[in-house]
């Protein structure tokens, strides 16, 4: 099957393509955006594979859906085109940015700055219903984007993986310990982010990493 994706990601993943459960995604991915309001727009389900190519992947943050209101998903996960109101768990990123870095809050939420650093910004599943949370899990997206994961464990070295929350933490038994860095809190969401992710200073941590194995370090 012919994909629309970044052509170093078609490569590392071309197995996955022509399986069934992909083929039957693709299919089911067709009729919800011919039949509903679908995000983010067509173009831009792969969007994150676009913006940072496979042998440029330095960092690793999972997210779980896109959002789901108008305007706000645009393909990386955590991220909003620019001039869309902040939404919170991206607030308290960058509030955990600034208290580790001092680095000042921005206003705007488009991470692809941090993309062509070499941060993919990877949800577990890249489409859904408008306002209907979670309503394309278990079609496929999740073998697939497990699939993403393992790969870059296997073919890659020395990645950090930022596994924020109990749903992304489940990905750590997809890395090889031996190879990245795992870094794993609790979700930086309202409702869990003084739980453990306030303080983990990961970005910190991050960079350090990153310098140790002669990285750039991301500028956050």
């Amino acid at each position: 099957m012919d994909v629309r994706i970044e052509e170093s990601w078609k490569k590392a993943l071309i197995d996955e393509f022509d399986k069934d459960y992909f083929i039957k995604l693709t299919d089911f991915v067709r009729s919800e955006y011919s039949s509903h309001t679908i995000y983010p727009a067509a173009g831009n389900i792969f969007n994150a594979f676009q913006q940072t190519p496979f042998n440029e992947v330095k960092v690793v943050i999972l997210g779980q859906d896109p959002y789901h209101g108008p305007g706000q998903a645009h393909g990386m996960s955590f991220s909003v085109p620019q001039g869309v109101t902040l939404p919170p768990s991206l607030m308290n990123i960058y509030k955990e940015i600034e208290a580790q870095t001092g680095k000042k809050m921005p206003q705007n939420g488009d991470l692809t700055r941090w993309a062509k650093q070499g941060v993919l910004l990877l949800n577990a599943t890249l489409t859904v219903r408008a306002h209907n949370a979670n309503s394309h899990q278990g079609k496929g997206w999740e073998v697939f984007t497990d699939s993403v994961i393992k790969t870059l464990s296997d073919k890659r070295e020395n990645i950090v993986f930022m596994l924020w929350g109990s749903y992304a933490r489940k990905k750590a038994l997809l890395i090889d310990r031996n190879k990245h860095l795992i870094l794993e809190s609790a979700h930086p969401s309202p409702l869990s982010s003084y739980r453990g992710f306030f303080g983990n200073n990961h970005f910190k941590e991050c960079n350090e990493y990153l310098k140790a194995h002669a990285k750039m370090a991301i500028d956050w």
